[in-house]
């Protein structure tokens, strides 16, 4: 499941997925001050799943970097179980993901390229 590397939806895939950087990031303090994680586990969790979406980046272009974004997005979502506010925004990061390649795969198949 990856699209081809001449594909322009690959350009917004890794926009999905450099923002969930950022929010993977942004998702800590929630963690801390809102539902008490400890530190250790909190700044673990969230690089895991930071450091999935960075590797998916890396790896667009190649055969591994589509499973890789799609762990990132199941890393996303299972971040809820630390704080609950996640399973929305990780839902949402999967669903524009999932959006994005949706289209890329039209386009794939589309004869002349383009999406009706």
């Amino acid at each position: 499941m990856r699209l081809q590397p001449t594909n322009p939806m690959n350009r917004a895939i890794i926009s999905v997925l450099a923002f969930e950087v950022i929010v993977f990031g942004l998702a800590v303090p929630g963690m801390l001050l809102v539902d008490q994680v400890r530190t250790p586990v909190a700044l673990a969790s969230v690089g895991v799943a930071a450091l999935l979406a960075v590797a998916g980046i890396a790896g667009l272009r190649r055969s591994w970097g589509y499973p890789v974004a799609w762990l990132a997005q199941i890393a996303g979502v299972l971040l809820g179980l630390l704080t609950p506010m996640m399973y929305a925004v990780g839902g949402l990061f999967a669903l524009i993901f999932l959006g994005s390649f949706v289209l890329g795969r039209r386009i794939e198949t589309s004869p002349n390229g383009r999406v009706r």
